[in-house]
């Protein structure tokens, strides 16, 4: 089979690495693998076709930020983008993150109905079937199950400042979403897939797959980068996001540094030079890094890994982490509860702050052997070889039901 895949990142960031596994999966296996993708210069084993360039995603931007049209510009770029799949000929196409300011959905979904191209489509998060928001569990919105207007988010990504477009961007988006025979879905945790089957999605197969790592690069280390910045008698509490907001919980981050004592000290990987130079003693920050070593590092030295997310679906995070040998403290949000059990975990209401300690605590006073607990459970359920060997298995159904 040739597979073309189709994301804002390849390689980079967890929908880029998950892209980036599918495709060796593919190419172990004996197939063609493609990946075109928006941003970013990372290398990859696929071949790759880049979208657009950096002026397309400013203007597609600028759309948004004016008329919240996000999805329905890059027409330019997306329409070279048919003509070098027109090329390729691929029997089927991975569809991942199409929000991103990179491709033009419209062009896109016309061209997959007319040619009749089996399609599966991985759902990272709920844009797919609202008329703005990526999400809307944090002010517990109904109006994605029957119609999107008067969008009370139109200030959060992807944002716009003049027009509200959420009425005409659920209209259109449930036209094209839903015009095509032969696309299945994918999701990686059950509460996403209890939320598309109340949307205008829901008579489409929707197949739960939870995402994989690769389990040779995340593994329990003998790590020395606490000796780097001199914390080699701390326990570490860990953070890691690629962009740090308050939907990612820094704010809770810095109210947990007020309650942990001075034998613990929290590091954030991903933060912003500002936000780097704001944090309080007892926090360091980290800038994001494209260095899967460096990160396997931190997960192995961090006594804990705390994922205080407001906003999330199944968070890569929380198993790499666990592969490191590391337990997890998240929210109950979305599906970021799904990666853990209750001897590798805990899980905390949201915004309980007072909770996040206590649970930490509670980590703290585990025996050693929750390290092979964690370990284990990354093995029996988040090994990227199994887990995209589930893709290549729908892929191979889509193309024969094809034909």
């Amino acid at each position: 089979m040739k597979i073309l895949q189709i994301n804002t990142t390849v390689n980079s960031g967890s929908t880029g690495r998950i892209a980036e596994d599918i495709g060796k999966v593919l190419l172990s296996n004996g197939h063609e693998s493609y990946i075109a993708y928006g941003r970013g210069n990372q290398q990859s084993q696929s071949k790759l076709i880049k979208i657009g360039n950096p002026v397309d995603i400013y203007l597609h931007g600028f759309k948004t930020a004016i008329f919240d049209r996000h999805g329905f510009g890059s027409k330019r770029a997306t329409q070279k983008l048919i003509l070098e799949i027109e090329k390729l000929k691929p029997d089927a196409i991975g569809l991942h993150n199409l929000h991103g300011y990179y491709i033009n959905i419209e062009i896109l979904f016309k061209y997959l109905k007319e040619t009749h191209t089996p399609v599966l489509w991985t759902l990272f998060d709920c844009w797919a079937f609202t008329g703005h928001c990526s999400y809307f569990d944090d002010i517990e919105c109904t109006k994605y199950q029957t119609h999107c207007e008067n969008c009370p988010k139109t200030r959060n990504y992807p944002s716009s400042y003049v027009i509200d477009g959420s009425h005409d961007n659920f209209v259109d988006k449930k036209k094209l979403f839903t015009s095509l025979k032969n696309m299945e879905l994918v999701v990686h945790s059950q509460w996403l897939k209890g939320i598309v089957h109340n949307s205008f999605l829901k008579n489409i197969k929707t197949n739960c797959l939870p995402s994989g790592i690769d389990l040779d690069l995340f593994k329990p280390l003998s790590s020395e980068i606490k000796n780097k910045f001199n914390i080699q008698d701390k326990r570490i509490v860990l953070g890691c996001a690629s962009q740090w907001s308050e939907r990612k919980g820094l704010r809770d981050f810095i109210q947990l540094r007020n309650l942990l004592d001075e034998t613990t000290t929290i590091v954030l990987i991903g933060v912003s030079k500002s936000q780097a130079a704001s944090l309080p003693l007892g926090v360091i920050g980290v800038p994001r890094t494209e260095s899967v070593q460096e990160l396997v590092m931190w997960y192995s030295a961090a006594d804990v890994f705390v994922n205080p997310t407001y906003q999330d679906n199944f968070p890569t995070t929380n198993i790499e982490a666990l592969a490191c040998g590391t337990p997890v403290v998240t929210y109950k949000t979305g599906g970021s509860p799904e990666a853990i059990d209750n001897e590798t975990g805990v899980i905390v209401d949201k915004g309980n702050v007072q909770g996040l300690y206590e649970a930490i605590n509670f980590v703290f006073n585990k025996e050693a052997s929750i390290s092979l607990l964690c370990r284990s459970r990354a093995e029996k359920y988040f090994d990227k070889n199994d887990r995209y060997q589930d893709y290549l298995q729908l892929f191979t159904k889509l193309v024969a039901k094809s034909k």
